[in-house]
C-alpha cells in the first residue's frame, strides 16, 4: 500500500491558525509516514502532546494531507522543494526537521527517506555505481528489499588509504545495496587516492581495473553524498587518513569546496586544474555527469556550500535533503 501526501498552503510568513494546523500535520504526517518516527517521537521533538500528534495525523488524512491509496499518486511539493528544483533543474526532496535535532539524527532521517526515494527507481537490467561514505552508509542501512534481475550495483571510487585496504568498509554498503535488489556487487579494490599520476595512468590500463571502469561507464543511476571538512557528521574522505596536510593545503588552494566520490570541484562548479584529480580513483566529473540518474543525499548546513558546487557542476538530477540545508541552500 502506498502513501502520498499533498503540501499545506503557504501563506507568507503569516499563516492564518488553518494554515498552521496543516503545517503542523503534514510536518507530523511526514515523520509518521515517511520517517517511520512512533507518535511518541513525533510528539518529544515536536513538543507536543501524543494525543496531539494523534489529532493532527487524523486532520492530515480526513482534510486529504494525507491519502493512502493502493496505486501512489505523484507528491505535490511543497514550495521549498519546488524552489530548489526550479532554481537547479532537479527534482528536490525535503525532509523536515525541528531545531534541536542532532546532526546523527538528522542523517539519519534523511537516510530513510533516501532510501524510500531510491527504491522505485533500481529496475532490472540496471548498472548502479554507489560511492562510499558516512551517508551512504546510513541509506544502505534502510533500503527495502526489491527484486530485480541481471542488475550490478558497482563501487564507483576505490577506498584503500595507508593505513587499510578499505575493502570491509566499502563492501558492507555495497552488499547492503546487492542484498536488497537481489544485484551482482563489483567491488573497487583500488586506493581512493594514488601516490603518483603515472602508477594511477598504469593501473587503468589493466584489464581487471578496465573491467570495472568500463561497468561504470554504463551506469544507468549513480548515488552519493557530497564531501566536505566542515560536516557535523565528518565526511569518511576527511576523517580517514585519505588526505595529508600537504593534499589538503592545495586543495584550499585550488578553491575546491567538496567532493562526489573522491572527485572535487570548487563551488562555481568547475574543476579543471584541481591537481588531486589526477590521482583520484573516482569518475571523471564530465562523465559522471553523463549518468542518466544522480541521485544526490545531502545531510547537514554544513554541506551547504559542497552542495552549491555539486549541483553548479550538473552532478546532480535528484536530490534529497534536511530542511535546514534546503532553507539555506535556497538563500544562497
Amino acid at each position: 500500500m502506498g502513501v502520498t501526501k499533498r503540501s499545506a498552503a503557504r501563506h507568507g510568513e503569516g499563516f492564518t491558525p488553518q494554515a498552521e494546523r496543516d503545517r503542523d500535520a503534514l510536518r507530523a504526517a511526514q515523520m509518521y509516514y515517511l520517517q517511520n518516527l512512533t507518535m511518541e517521537a513525533i510528539a518529544r521533538e515536536l513538543r507536543i502532546s501524543r494525543s496531539t500528534v494523534s489529532r493532527l495525523l487524523s486532520h492530515a488524512r480526513s482534510t486529504g494531507l494525507v491519502e493512502i491509496k493502493i496505486n501512489s499518486a505523484a507528491d505535490r511539493a511543497p514550495a521549498l522543494e519546488k524552489e530548489i528544483s526550479s532554481r537547479f533543474g532537479i527534482h528536490a526532496k525535503v525532509v523536515p526537521v525541528a531545531e534541536g535535532v542532532s546532526p546523527a539524527q538528522i542523517l539519519q532521517r534523511v537516510a530513510v527517506q533516501a532510501a524510500h526515494h531510491i527504491n522505485p527507481l533500481i529496475d532490472s537490467d540496471a548498472i548502479v555505481g554507489v560511492a562510499w561514505g558516512s551517508t551512504l552508509t546510513a541509506v544502505s542501512q534502510h533500503l527495502g528489499v526489491k527484486d530485480t534481475h541481471d542488475s550490478t550495483v558497482v563501487q564507483m571510487n576505490g577506498a584503500g588509504n595507508f593505513r587499510t585496504s578499505g575493502i570491509t568498509y566499502a563492501s558492507e554498503i555495497l552488499q547492503r545495496f546487492g542484498h536488497a535488489y537481489g544485484a551482482r556487487v563489483v567491488q573497487f579494490p583500488v586506493p581512493a587516492f594514488f601516490d603518483h599520476t603515472e602508477t594511477k595512468e598504469a593501473m587503468w590500463r589493466e584489464r581487471p581495473v578496465k573491467r570495472v571502469l568500463d561497468l561504470q561507464a554504463r551506469m544507468n543511476i549513480a548515488i552519493f553524498g557530497v564531501g566536505s571538512m566542515e560536516a557535523g557528521v565528518p565526511s569518511h574522505v576527511y576523517n580517514g587518513a585519505y588526505l595529508d596536510e600537504e593534499d589538503l593545503e592545495d586543495l584550499m588552494a585550488e578553491g575546491v569546496v567538496g567532493d562526489v566520490a573522491t572527485m572535487f570541484y570548487r563551488v562555481d562548479g568547475t574543476w579543471d586544474g584541481i591537481s588531486l584529480n589526477a590521482r583520484s580513483t573516482g569518475p571523471e566529473l564530465g562523465q559522471l555527469r553523463q549518468v542518466p540518474r544522480r541521485i544526490c543525499v545531502v545531510a547537514g548546513e554544513a554541506k551547504t556550500t559542497s552542495l552549491l558546487g555539486a549541483l553548479s557542476a550538473g552532478l546532480v538530477t535528484d536530490l534529497i535533503l534536511d530542511e535546514n540545508s534546503a532553507r539555506r541552500l535556497a538563500s544562497c
